[in-house]
């Protein structure tokens, strides 16, 4: 299996501690959505998906409903998707995905974590071509389905990488799908109209080379990941760290 497997394993063993964090996450993902192409889910394919992941984390009904009428709310402040891009401590790049309603208070607050733990700030792209941009999907198994003839069908949707994987709490099997970040709406569409099931669909950035620190090092490299894992407006964060 690819560098994709392996960054999903990793990532799996640290996944936000916090559902209320999550349901935060989720919510603005939900309002971005409705503002860029409207509130009906059935002509607003991103927004479909983001109501199959947000019952995928359990999220009340309620607060999917609420979080799409306050994006029609023409009073309601916009979320803007904003990138930030750094090093951490030790020569680690970091880089922030970020949700945020006040772009002024969001980079102070970044740029502080950053400063706090002997890192810095850098300017956008300064980091940015150490990962690969990609869409992943979590599809419900089929028994009939052959992953080798579903991977050759897939190929010229821009689908890179596919393979099962276990779900021992809920002793289910899912196929993990990843392609170019610029095919989701592609590989959505086949998995829909061939009758698979989504059960989650979002972005990752996949680092293209690591680096390896010492316990010591990692614990300064932690602190910095905390803070910004704790911003209500950071969404996610990607680094180079092994």
């Amino acid at each position: 299996m690819g560098r994709a497997f392996e960054f999903r394993k990793a990532r799996k063993l640290k996944r936000w501690g916090n559902m209320a964090k999550v349901f935060t996450k989720l919510g603005k993902e939900i309002s971005i959505a409705v503002k860029a192409s409207g509130p009906d889910p059935h002509t607003n394919p991103r927004l479909r998906v983001l109501m199959q992941n947000a019952k995928s984390e359990n999220m009340p009904k309620d607060n999917v409903e609420r979080a799409i009428k306050k994006a029609m709310d023409k009073d309601h402040g916009n979320y803007k998707e904003i990138v930030y891009e750094g090093y951490g401590p030790h020569g680690i790049a970091v880089l922030v995905e970020t949700a945020t309603d006040n772009n002024t208070r969001t980079v102070a607050n970044v740029r502080s974590y950053f400063n706090k733990t002997n890192g810095s700030l850098g300017t956008a792209g300064s980091v940015e071509f150490l990962f690969e941009h990609k869409c992943r999907f979590n599809v419900k198994d089929k028994e009939d389905v052959d992953l080798e003839e579903l991977e050759l069908e897939l190929i010229d949707f821009g689908v890179q990488e596919i393979f099962r994987e276990e779900d021992e709490e809920k002793e289910t099997t899912s196929i993990i799908i990843y392609g170019e970040f610029t095919a989701f709406g592609n590989i959505q569409n086949y998995l829909e109209d061939n009758g698979f099931e989504i059960d989650k669909a979002e972005f990752e950035r996949i680092p293209t080379d690591t680096k390896e620190l010492n316990d010591e090092q990692k614990a300064d490299m932690e602190k910095l990941l905390n803070k910004l894992e704790d911003d209500d407006d950071v969404t996610s964060v990607y680094h180079t760290m092994a």
